[in-house]
């Protein structure tokens, strides 16, 4: 069976036809400034890139020119439509509506719409997408699938914020987290790497990226993660700030005479690594900035390696300990320093890191010495793949959605 997996972006569109019978990824692509003059695709197939200039007004039309392109006879994986079995969507929040992925029909497309507060930018962007297969593919089944889902497991004192209880019950005011589907894969990956089965392993995932969150896994659900209400909390990331004291917010806004759109866009898009280096929002920049002697750029990589290994650390104690850690995503799959300068504090819980085969890029690994107390591996990411065993598990299993009991 070949199922299409989509992540719609409110003005993009990213895509992988995968072949769950091999998971194969067989084509990936990317739809950019849909809804702008020279919209385009890039569209890979068989090692091969092409790149169509396509005007597309809406998601609508970027999603049927990308199904052309998928039956096409050149740059095609399917004779026709009809060899499609499924279509997953990611979508990034639930919120406590959804504790797994589900099969779409009118009522999650409309509880998908109601959690669109929780993420304004992300939500309406899937519901694009959603809406848009619905007209051009009806009779495929599809599916959604959470960012959020994977931390509805974690306990309640981990969950709710120590704010006026009311905020909660009025408005959903707690810690959501994100990035289930890779620390979900990845957690999975792990066990069979090392041969144990996942229920009998405490995992910490550390997915660096651009975005970036750490999650403590205990018998194969999440316990503890770091995000937040939004993708803004937890740790330093590329432009996003992490945790904060809540005062910094409101004194700068006093200050500086801020609305709240426009200290929301700063902290997400101007703060983190790039806010205090001044330097880029890449980490490989960062990097060279720092080796070349810039204090400021020195400076972003500590505070970031300080915030991940000190969540690393509460992680530990959420689980009474840890089994293996993991490094995944951008940075954590191909930073080799980063790598280093978090297990050099994590060294007090016996991690002990191997010079050599550190220096590994992209591959999974183990990084750890023989004699750490602690086993550390990378291993690369892929949401994508997970999306797609998602749709098809929904698919084969039937039925609709439940609502979490409160």
């Amino acid at each position: 069976m070949k199922i299409l997996v989509l992540n719609s972006g409110s003005s993009s569109l990213k895509y992988q036809v995968i072949d769950m019978d091999t998971e194969e990824m067989l084509v990936k692509g990317y739809f950019e400034r849909i809804g702008q003059p020279n919209s385009f695709l890039t569209h890979k197939v068989h090692g091969i890139k092409h790149k169509f200039e396509h005007q597309a007004k809406n998601h609508e039309q970027a999603i049927a020119f990308v199904l052309k392109r998928l039956t096409n006879d050149h740059y095609g994986v399917m004779k026709d439509l009809s060899e499609l079995g499924g279509i997953g969507h990611r979508v990034v929040h639930g919120g406590e509506k959804f504790s797994e992925s589900v099969l779409i029909d009118d009522e999650v497309i409309k509880e998908i719409k109601e959690c669109s507060d929780l993420a304004p930018l992300h939500n309406p962007a899937a519901i694009l997408g959603i809406e848009a297969c619905k007209k051009i593919v009806p009779n495929v089944k599809m599916v959604a699938v959470f960012d959020t889902a994977f931390h509805q497991t974690l306990p309640k004192e981990r969950y709710i914020y120590p704010i006026p209880y009311e905020y909660y019950e009025k408005y959903g005011v707690r810690k959501y987290g994100f990035h289930g589907t890779s620390h979900n894969y990845v957690s999975q990956r792990v066990s069979e790497i090392i041969n144990k089965n996942i229920k009998d392993l405490k995992i910490i995932n550390c997915h660096l990226g651009q975005g970036a969150s750490v999650c403590a896994i205990q018998n194969g659900k999440s316990v503890e993660t770091s995000m937040g209400l939004t993708p803004l909390g937890g740790i330093v990331m590329g432009t996003r700030s992490g945790d904060l004291d809540p005062s910094v917010v409101t004194y700068i806004m006093q200050k500086e005479n801020m609305t709240p759109e426009r200290i929301e866009s700063r902290l997400n898009k101007e703060s983190g690594a790039y806010g205090v280096s001044s330097v880029s929002v890449d980490f490989r920049d960062i990097e060279a900035e720092a080796e070349a002697g810039g204090h400021h750029a020195r400076l972003a990589l500590d505070i970031f390696h300080d915030t991940v290994a000190s969540y690393v650390a509460k992680c530990m104690v959420a689980m009474n300990g840890v089994d293996v850690i993991t490094f995944t995503a951008g940075v954590g799959e191909k930073g080799p320093l980063s790598r280093k300068a978090i297990c050099e504090k994590l060294k007090v819980f016996g991690v002990e890191l191997d010079e050599e085969r550190n220096q590994i890029r992209g591959e999974e690994a183990l990084i750890s010495s023989d004699d750490s107390k602690i086993k550390v591996y990378v291993v690369p990411t892929n949401e994508e793949l997970m999306i797609a065993r998602e749709t098809l598990r929904k698919m084969e299993q039937g039925g609709q959605f439940t609502f979490v009991p409160q």
